[in-house]
């Protein structure tokens, strides 16, 4: 689980400079960049939930 909330800090850190480019710049590639990282960010998010109830049981 420590592997999967280091990938998910790597994606937020990512999302975080190409939304803000998107948002400060216009830069479109960067708001692209941003969407497809948001997917990623969600599927990691669902595997942590997935990981985080089989431990607690």
């Amino acid at each position: 689980m420590n592997v999967l909330v280091g990938e998910l800090n790597e994606l937020f850190a990512s999302f975080q400079k190409d939304a803000a480019a998107n948002v400060e710049n216009g830069n479109k590639a960067a708001g692209t960049r941003a969407r497809k990282t948001s997917l990623a960010i969600e599927k990691a998010l669902k595997e942590f939930r997935k990981q985080s109830i089989e431990a607690s049981k």
